[in-house]
């Protein structure tokens, strides 16, 4: 994770689905193409949902990061 340059992170712990995958999208169209999101879940629903919209949406995965009670996933916007 620290190789990762991350241009917006998004809180969304607490938060159930499909609350931090709508903060995901919300996040993925505020910024730049090629710039990172970094959305942090609590809910163990985003495990599947978040990485499965990425590829459905064609943005880059760029990888799961377990924190303490909760999970960071990254994204690199690609269009």
């Amino acid at each position: 994770m620290d190789a990762i340059k991350v241009d917006k992170e998004i809180d969304a712990r607490g938060s159930f689905c499909p609350g931090p995958l709508l903060e995901l999208i919300r996040g993925i169209k505020s910024v730049e193409v090629g710039q990172t999101v970094a959305v942090l879940s609590s809910d163990p629903g985003s495990d599947r949902d978040i990485p499965a919209w990425i590829e459905k949406a064609n943005h880059e995965f760029l990888g799961r990061f377990p924190g303490d009670g909760y999970t960071r996933f990254v994204v690199r916007k690609t269009h």
